[in-house]
């Protein structure tokens, strides 16, 4: 499967405190996983992505908008591309899902947002699958509406 997808997840709240879950997310393909945490909201962490590896996005804390752009060509791909805006809210459970031949760039709404990211890929294999291009390359929607 190529593409993307979101992984709803659900919340459980009783006397002890709350519980975040998602029971049909299956990670047996997880080899590493970081977070990342911006300096502001104004930074853009624009465009990266793989050819054959895959990620798991969730936020943690805070609000993400993440732009997602198939690649036609990872050598000479086209500018007009057009990229498609999620928004991951640490008080929604949601997991999304990205295959290879996708790029991505995220920019935090609000300070202290946290995103961990979960990848099937080792860091020498992420490495050998890098593919990144400067931040105006393509036009995104980056307004938290």
């Amino acid at each position: 499967m190529i593409g993307f997808s979101l992984i709803k997840g659900d919340n459980f709240t009783d006397h002890r405190g709350s519980l975040r879950f998602f029971n049909t997310l299956d990670m047996s393909a997880v080899k590493r996983m970081y977070e990342i945490s911006p300096v502001d909201t104004n930074a853009i962490r624009a465009w990266q992505g793989h050819e054959k590896e895959n990620k798991w996005f969730f936020c943690t804390a805070g609000i993400f908008i993440i732009n997602l752009i198939e690649i036609d060509n990872f050598i000479n791909p086209s500018k007009e591309l057009v990229a498609k805006k999620i928004v991951l809210n640490a008080e929604e459970p949601l997991v999304l899902k990205i295959t290879g031949r996708y790029v991505s760039g995220i920019k935090a709404v609000g300070l202290n947002s946290k995103l961990l990211v979960f990848s099937n890929f080792t860091t020498q294999q992420s490495k050998e699958d890098d593919f990144r291009f400067e931040p105006d390359y393509w036009s995104a929607n980056w307004d938290y509406n």
